[in-house]
């Protein structure tokens, strides 16, 4: 059987250790382990080594190096259990050595799916504009179950989820303010849905924003419509002309009532 003829630590990594041994043709390196594999298998000079043993010391230090690997990714910030497991994969260990790691990472308390979706949530909650709906969706990604996502959505309170809402609406009607007051609400419903908001917030939330406008600035904002609308029409004979704009500003979300005025001011 092949012998352990020497043992020194790496210079840029001293926390893991060259094996050389003998395999009957003199001293050669063999491999490295990380110092807990060491001391664990009592690995000295001079000591024989079966294939038996070998396999086994290598399998003990890919869980040491990917478990060192799984910490360093988990120290930048929280981590779901999926999402280790996705980064071990993708540098190539083996699901039998991820199956290892993930549990060693439990049983110290680095990984815990129920705590990462209630940090999630809050961090979510307090930093961005986004409805339960689409912090759900991130959620699910993460590979968290239907159950904790459940459970952390909890502390995400109504009242914060509709405030959030409507100070997004305020936000985008002063954006979109020669909008019809019709389009200005659509596009309101549409952007808090894109944002995972419930139809109930929704409703609530443009419905505490101002966005039926004074028949002066809806007129204001047609003008506007129509200056743009004009300037692809102008060359048209005169009634194509004012069918294509009466079109565009419907289209517009504007009254036909509303357009006929405009028109009409326009002729005189």
């Amino acid at each position: 059987m092949p012998i352990i003829t020497k043992i020194t630590f790496q210079k840029k990594n001293t926390d893991r250790y060259n094996i050389y041994m003998d395999y009957g043709k003199g001293e050669e390196y063999a491999f490295s382990v990380d110092e807990d594999v060491l001391i664990k298998h009592q690995l000295k000079k001079g000591m024989e080594l079966d294939e038996f043993s070998l396999n086994e010391i290598g399998y003990q230090d890919d869980i040491r190096k990917s478990y060192n690997m799984a910490i360093q990714y988990l120290s930048r910030r929280m981590r779901s259990e999926t999402e280790v497991r996705k980064h071990l994969a993708d540098k190539e260990v083996e699901e039998p050595v991820i199956q290892e790691v993930v549990h060693k990472l439990y049983d110290y308390k680095f990984l815990n799916d129920e705590e990462y979706a209630i940090a999630f949530v809050r961090t979510q909650m307090k930093t961005s504009d986004k409805g339960k709906g689409l912090i759900r969706t991130e959620l699910k990604e993460k590979g968290i179950s239907p159950k904790l996502i459940d459970e952390a959505l909890e502390v995400y309170p109504r009242e914060a989820e509709l405030s959030t809402a409507i100070k997004l609406c305020e936000k985008h009607a002063q954006k979109n303010a020669r909008d019809s007051s019709k389009i200005l609400r659509q596009k309101l419903e549409q952007m808090l849905m894109r944002k995972g908001f419930n139809f109930d917030i929704i409703q609530e939330a443009v419905s505490e924003t101002e966005t039926e406008k004074k028949e002066d600035e809806e007129l204001a904002a047609l003008k506007y419509q129509a200056e743009k609308a004009k300037r692809k029409y102008a060359n048209l004979p005169e009634f194509e002309f004012r069918q294509k704009m009466k079109q565009a500003l419907f289209r517009k979300g504007f009254s036909f009532e509303l357009i006929d005025q405009y028109l009409s001011d326009g002729e005189e």
